[in-house]
């Protein structure tokens, strides 16, 4: 499993999740790929508003503290409210090749180029789209939605 964040301007750092995430490596993540891709991108800890679901991962003390720490604003989060998790490099897309991967690191590879074919028009439209998926879950009282 990996780890990305998307901004206005493209996308962020890829981060490898190591076995099963929990808020140490959430934290250790966030540390890593958001913070360096808030660097890169010119965005500053004021004008962010991030968005993430309610695992218990990111809802844990931990993040939440890291976060207040950093000063990010989060988006606020309906409890049963599903993941509208807006993009991704789905198994699909690192399988698209000729052969197989050879192992994790060529899989890892794989992700890496994918993720950077994602270009920041799409992100723009990702970003755009959040407000119809939004409205969408409501109107679906939660249920499923094209998204």
């Amino acid at each position: 499993m990996v780890w990305g964040c998307i901004g206005w301007n493209g996308v962020g750092v890829l981060s490898e999740v190591e076995g099963r995430m929990d808020a140490e490596q959430y934290v250790a993540i966030l540390e890593q790929g958001l913070l360096q891709s808030m660097k890169e991108s010119g965005i500053s800890e004021c004008d962010i508003i991030f968005q993430q679901d309610n695992d218990p991962k990111h809802t844990s003390r931990r993040a939440q503290r890291w976060f207040e720490e950093q000063g990010i604003n989060l988006l606020d989060w309906p409890a049963q409210f599903p993941d509208l998790n807006i993009l991704g490099i789905t198994s699909r897309d690192v399988s698209a090749y000729e052969s197989a991967p050879t192992g994790v690191h060529q899989l890892w590879e794989r992700a890496v180029e994918q993720w950077g074919k994602i270009d920041e028009e799409q992100c723009q439209k990702w970003i755009e789209s959040m407000p119809r998926r939004i409205e969408a879950v409501i109107k679906a009282k939660g249920g499923h939605t094209k998204y």
